[in-house]
């Protein structure tokens, strides 16, 4: 991963988004069209805690979140999502 520069505002998360599967269990490959974002990544950067708001995600979790969820961005030619920490789902161990 390249080095991102700048700072993430409070409460807010980027995520690496887990890549897509390409192919299924029986070895049939899934065309571009047909596959669905992944609803799973790897936290990157974190924000400061809000005040009212601990922080309980941290660098390296590996989160569950919506559909939806987040705003995609591109940096450095990398896909990620910045979305707020509730927005997450669930933090896998």
């Amino acid at each position: 991963m390249t080095d991102l520069k700048g700072k993430i505002l409070a409460g807010k998360v980027l995520v690496q988004p887990k890549e897509a599967e390409k192919k299924t269990a029986s070895g049939i490959i899934i065309p571009d069209s047909a596959k669905e974002k992944p609803q799973v990544g790897k936290v990157v950067l974190v924000g400061s805690p809000k005040k009212d708001e601990p922080m309980e995600i941290s660098v390296g979790d590996m989160v569950f979140y919506g559909k939806y969820s987040g705003i995609e961005l591109n940096i450095d030619g990398t896909d990620y999502l910045l979305m707020s920490q509730t927005d997450v789902l669930f933090v896998a161990e």
